[in-house]
């Protein structure tokens, strides 16, 4: 009888260290993951490109308000933010603190469907089956994202959700094409689309989700490289096996990390945050990139 209780209450013990480790250490153990393109003409000199992305930023996370603003020491050519920055409704002025050591260097940025619409109290072991594609209940934004827009395009930082942009990063000239969040149907490709200009030194495709038929569309414009966010890298993955699921319409390998999509380099973001009813991560630490563009051989 003693064994037969010892059993479970063991593999509870485990399950509860398992939940205490997600939830309170690799939540906040953030990393800087270092990568080199080499997507450049040869001759040109490299520029280094920090993205950032799925902070879901409430006003009293501090630890993570602090790492953010750690890296102004990189000194980075340009910043991009590739969305879902917001998850509480007072959590603008929190997010331009931890922005406000990079905001003085050029920087891109798109939204993600939680800059609009706040976080609800969901089950989440069915994105082992679903997607949280429209599955929300809100109809009108009910986070301030005009706001949070407002607060980087005041600093210089250019709105790209569904537009396109030249812009000067290092000694390169950058076109720059965004769209707005495919998981909430915004996303707008055919105000883009077109050949990516030729004479730019750089062609950037960003957007919050990685959705295929975007990626597709980017790279077939002649886009070098594409960056997005989203996936959360999976949020809660197998050692050894990876994520799960990606929550979109990426395949597991290239949940996040950098890798090819048709002539287009890809980099996907496992992002700095969680949801607030999700607070949780596991063999999948909480990241920012720093992209160093360097010539190809």
């Amino acid at each position: 009888m003693r064994k037969a209780v010892a059993l479970p209450l063991s593999m509870l013990g485990l399950g509860l260290a398992g939940l205490g480790y997600a939830s309170v250490v690799e939540r906040n153990w953030f990393r800087l993951r270092r990568f080199d393109v080499p997507v450049l003409e040869r001759g040109q000199r490299p520029v280094r490109v920090l993205h950032l992305s799925d902070l879901h930023l409430t006003p009293r996370r501090t630890m993570l308000i602090n790492w953010v603003r750690s890296l102004g020491a990189l000194e980075p050519d340009l910043v991009v933010n590739t969305g879902d920055s917001l998850a509480h409704p007072e959590a603008v002025p929190s997010l331009l603190h931890a922005l406000e050591p990079l905001l003085s260097r050029p920087g891109l940025f798109v939204y993600g469907s939680n800059d609009l619409y706040a976080p609800q109290p969901k089950n989440p072991a069915r994105y082992l089956w679903r997607t949280s594609k429209n599955d929300r209940r809100q109809h009108v934004p009910n986070l301030p994202w005009e706001e949070l827009g407002a607060g980087m395009a005041a600093e210089g930082w250019l709105d790209m959700n569904n537009t396109t942009a030249r812009i000067k990063v290092g000694d390169l000239d950058v076109a720059v094409a965004g769209i707005h969040d495919s998981h909430i149907n915004r996303d707008r490709y055919d105000l883009v689309a077109g050949p990516a200009p030729a004479d730019a030194d750089l062609r950037l495709g960003v957007m919050h989700s990685p959705e295929p038929r975007n990626m597709t569309r980017f790279a077939a414009d002649g886009y070098q490289l594409l960056l997005a966010g989203h996936t959360h890298g999976g949020q809660l993955c197998i050692p050894f096996y990876g994520a799960l699921v990606t929550n979109c319409g990426i395949d597991r390998a290239r949940v996040k990390g950098l890798s090819h999509h048709d002539s287009a380099w890809l980099h996907v973001s496992a992002g700095l945050g969680t949801s607030p009813y999700a607070p949780a991560r596991f063999a999948c630490f909480p990241e920012a990139s720093l992209l160093t563009l360097v010539p190809r051989r």
